[in-house]
């Protein structure tokens, strides 16, 4: 079982005819991901043969939805288009969205996520700037690479795209129920918590990896959550042990003020959580080994 994406999910991609779109497509549709369509008004009714799958074009997600039953998109837009691809995901009614762009500007964020709230929260978003969501030997929606790990007992959420993929290498003969890149810009649609809660409630997945980062209160409040609500052993990493004060590191998201936001107190916070915390993600493989060489 996976959390959010399954092989039943049927994907359309929003930017499907441009380079990245089209590059990705490709890749999630050998990865076995059911790619129903794809979405560009100017080229609707036509389809793209990928390796010799057609793949039909709709001019809106409304009419993919409803030609394909699609209930998964995947956004590769350009950043300053990327709004109003999600709100019209949104205004669709499609359960999904997963938005793979980097460098939206934060206000068309919290724009179109508070059009997701005001319309009922149909819609999860997740993203953006983020590696999208893999459900191993399942379904593929993103840019995860399929081949580096295959299905398991492990959950996966990550701030990082990079460090999701090396834990997943790294912990590949366990294999993974599914692993979610949540992104790591100041905001986004889905949170640390949500998808604890998520792999908390799936009764496939025996353990969990949080990977965080230097910068705001996500990893403490995921802490919380984890001491109150979940009862699956959690093991995480925190990005920027290293990292000098008043930098912004790699993320927009990544920057510490003072003693807040630091990596040391993130470390701290989870471990009183009951939080196996590595310092380095090669650590925090081991110290996931060693809770699963148990169960």
């Amino acid at each position: 079982m996976a959390i959010w994406l399954t092989k039943d999910s049927k994907v359309i991609v929003q930017g499907m005819t441009g380079s990245e779109g089209s590059k990705h497509t490709r890749r999630m549709l050998a990865a076995g991901t059911q790619i129903v369509g794809g979405v560009n008004p100017r080229k609707a009714g036509t389809s793209v043969d990928f390796d010799g799958t057609a793949v039909p074009v709709f001019g809106s997600v409304a009419d993919a939805m409803k030609e394909t039953g699609a209930d998964v998109t995947v956004i590769f837009v350009p950043p300053a288009f990327t709004k109003d691809a999600v709100v019209e995901a949104i205004d669709a009614g499609i359960g999904l969205a997963v938005v793979i762009t980097e460098g939206v500007p934060v206000h068309d964020t919290a724009a179109f996520w508070a059009h997701a709230v005001e319309t009922g929260n149909k819609t999860r978003i997740i993203g953006p700037n983020c590696p999208g969501v893999a459900s191993p030997g399942a379904s593929n929606a993103g840019i995860i690479p399929a081949d580096i790990a295959g299905s398991g007992r492990i959950g996966l959420v990550s701030k990082s795209g990079t460090l999701t993929y090396q834990l997943m290498y790294e912990l590949r003969d366990i294999g993974f129920s599914t692993a979610v890149g949540i992104g790591g810009d100041p905001i986004i649609g889905t949170t640390h918590i949500d998808a604890l809660a998520a792999f908390q409630d799936d009764p496939e997945t025996e353990a969990i990896v949080m990977i965080g980062e230097i910068g705001g209160d996500a990893e403490e409040r995921a802490a919380e959550f984890i001491k109150a609500h979940v009862t699956k052993p959690v093991v995480g990493y925190i990005a920027g042990f290293t990292a000098p004060p008043g930098k912004t590191m790699g993320h927009a998201g990544a920057i510490i003020s003072g003693s807040s936001g630091t990596a040391d107190a993130k470390k701290a916070a989870l471990e009183a959580a009951g939080v196996k915390v590595g310092k380095t993600p090669s650590e925090t493989a081991r110290l996931m080994r060693e809770v699963m060489s148990g169960r």
